[in-house]
C-alpha cells in the first residue's frame, strides 16, 4: 500500500492507516503543544485580574510578568535546535514539560516579582523549544500521507488550552489563586506523564539533500518569504487575541459576561481548527490550503472593522478560532511542501518561522498597544492593521507561489 502523497501533495485515495506508535507520538504531540502554549501562555490571560484584585502584584509588574512568558518563547525558539543537537529531542521534549510544570507549582507562591518572572520566563523558554521540537520530532515517523492528520492532533493542544483559558481556569479561581496554579501544574505533570513514553526514541535519518533544496536556490527565497509571512500572520492575528474580548464588552457597550462568551466560542473554534487544517493540508496541498486560510483570516479581522453586528462578530470569532491554531500546522505543511526530503532542512525551516513569529508577536503587543492608547482606543484601526498584514502576506505567498511553481 502506497504510503506517499501524490504529485500536488493530495492524499491517495488508499492511504495507510496509524500504528499504534504513531497514535502514541501524536497524543504525545498534543500533549506537548497543550502545555507548552495551551496553559502556559494562554491559561495566564484569565489570571491577570485576580492576580491584580488579590494583591500579589500590582498592574505594571502583571503585564511585565506576562511579557516575560514572550521574551522565554522567543529565547526558546532559538534554543530548542541546539539543545536537541546534544540531548535528542525526545529528552528535550520530556525535561521542557517537566520545566514547565515546575514552573506552575512554583508560582503558587508569590515571593517577589523577581521569583515569578524567572519562573515565567523559564515556562515560556520551555514553551518555545517544545514548539519547535514537538512536530518536527513526529511527523517524520508518520506516513507521508497521514502528516496532515496528525499534524493537526499535535496541535489541538493550542485549541484546548485557549478553550481551557475561558472555562477551566475561572473554575478553579472558585478555589482560589494558589489552588489555581497547582491545578495546572497537576494538570501538567499528568500531561508529561502521558507523553513520557510517546515520544519517538529517535531521530529519523536525514536524507541526501536535494539540489533544489540548496541555501540560496529557489526553495530557499520561498522559505524566506514564507518566514516573512509567518510574521504578518502574528501582527494580523495579535489584535483579536488582545482585544477581541474588550471590543465587545467596552467597544460594543455589552459588558463582560457577554465578551466572555466570545472568547469561550473562539477557544470551541481553536480547537477545532487544527483538526480541520490538517486534513485540508492533505486534501488540497498545504500551499493552497494556508493560501485560503490567509484569505479567510483577513476577511474575518476585516469584518470586525467594519461591523459590530452580532451575526458578524460570531462568524468572524468562528473563523479566527479555528486558523489561529489551524495555522500552525499549514505553516508546517508548506514548509514540507518545499523541503520534502530533508528531515533536518524541516527542521532548521520551523525553528525560523516559529522566531519570526515569536518576534513580531512581541513587537505586534507593544506595538497595538501604544497605537490602541494613541488613538484614542480605536479598535477599528487596529483591526485594520491586523486585516491589511494578513492581505499582505497571502499576496507575498500567492507571489512567491506563482514565480517558484511551489
Amino acid at each position: 500500500m502506497s504510503t506517499s502523497t501524490t504529485g500536488d501533495g493530495t492524499v491517495p485515495r488508499h492511504a495507510p492507516g496509524l500504528s499504534a506508535a504513531s497514535w502514541m507520538a501524536a497524543v504525545a504531540g498534543l500533549s506537548g503543544s497543550l502545555v507548552a502554549v495551551g496553559l502556559a501562555r494562554f491559561a495566564y490571560t484569565p489570571l491577570i485580574p485576580p492576580l491584580i484584585d488579590a494583591r500579589w502584584f500590582a498592574p505594571g509588574d502583571v503585564v511585565t510578568l506576562g511579557a516575560a512568558n514572550f521574551a522565554g518563547y522567543l529565547a526558546g525558539a532559538l534554543l530548542g535546535r541546539p539543545l536537541a543537537a546534544g540531548l535528542t529531542s525526545r529528552w528535550v521534549l520530556r525535561l521542557m514539560m517537566l520545566a514547565v510544570t515546575v514552573a506552575f507549582f512554583a508560582c503558587a507562591f508569590p515571593l517577589s516579582v523577581a521569583w515569578f518572572f524567572i519562573w515565567r520566563l523559564l515556562s515560556g523558554l520551555a514553551g518555545g523549544a517544545i514548539m519547535v521540537l514537538v512536530a518536527t520530532s513526529i511527523l517524520p515517523h508518520i506516513p507521508p500521507a497521514r502528516r496532515g492528520l496528525v499534524s493537526g492532533i499535535i496541535f489541538l493542544g493550542l485549541g484546548l488550552g485557549i478553550a481551557a483559558s475561558g472555562t477551566l481556569v475561572p473554575a478553579l479561581l472558585r478555589l482560589g489563586l494558589v489552588q489555581t496554579w497547582v491545578g495546572l501544574g497537576g494538570l501538567s505533570l499528568l500531561l508529561t506523564a502521558l507523553s513520557w513514553f510517546g515520544w519517538p526514541a529517535g531521530d529519523a535519518p536525514t536524507p541526501v539533500t536535494t539540489a533544489g533544496e540548496a541555501e540560496g536556490g529557489r526553495t530557499g527565497g520561498i522559505l524566506r518569504v514564507l518566514y516573512a509571512e509567518y510574521a504578518l500572520n502574528a501582527l494580523g492575528l495579535v489584535p483579536v487575541m488582545v482585544l477581541l474580548v474588550d471590543y465587545v464588552a467596552r467597544g460594543l457597550g455589552r459588558g463582560a459576561d457577554v465578551g466572555a462568551s466570545y472568547w469561550v466560542l473562539y477557544g470551541i473554534a481553536a480547537i477545532a481548527g487544527p483538526l480541520i487544517s490538517g486534513p485540508m493540508a492533505d486534501r488540497l496541498g498545504a500551499g493552497l490550503a494556508y493560501r485560503l486560510s490567509l484569505a479567510l483570516l483577513a476577511g474575518a479581522v476585516a469584518l470586525l472593522a467594519v461591523s459590530g453586528h452580532p451575526a458578524a462578530i460570531v462568524v468572524a470569532t468562528v473563523v479566527l478560532g479555528i486558523f489561529t491554531a489551524g495555522i500552525v500546522p499549514l505553516v508546517l505543511g508548506r514548509i514540507r511542501e518545499l523541503l520534502p526530503h530533508s528531515h533536518k532542512r524541516q527542521q532548521a525551516a520551523w525553528s525560523r518561522a516559529t522566531t519570526a513569529f515569536a518576534l513580531f508577536q512581541a513587537l505586534a503587543g507593544y506595538g497595538y498597544s501604544y497605537l490602541f492608547n494613541h488613538s484614542g482606543q480605536n479598535y477599528a484601526l487596529i483591526f485594520v492593521c491586523g486585516a491589511v498584514a494578513l492581505v499582505v502576506a497571502l499576496v507575498a505567498d500567492t507571489a512567491a507561489a506563482l514565480g517558484g511553481r511551489k
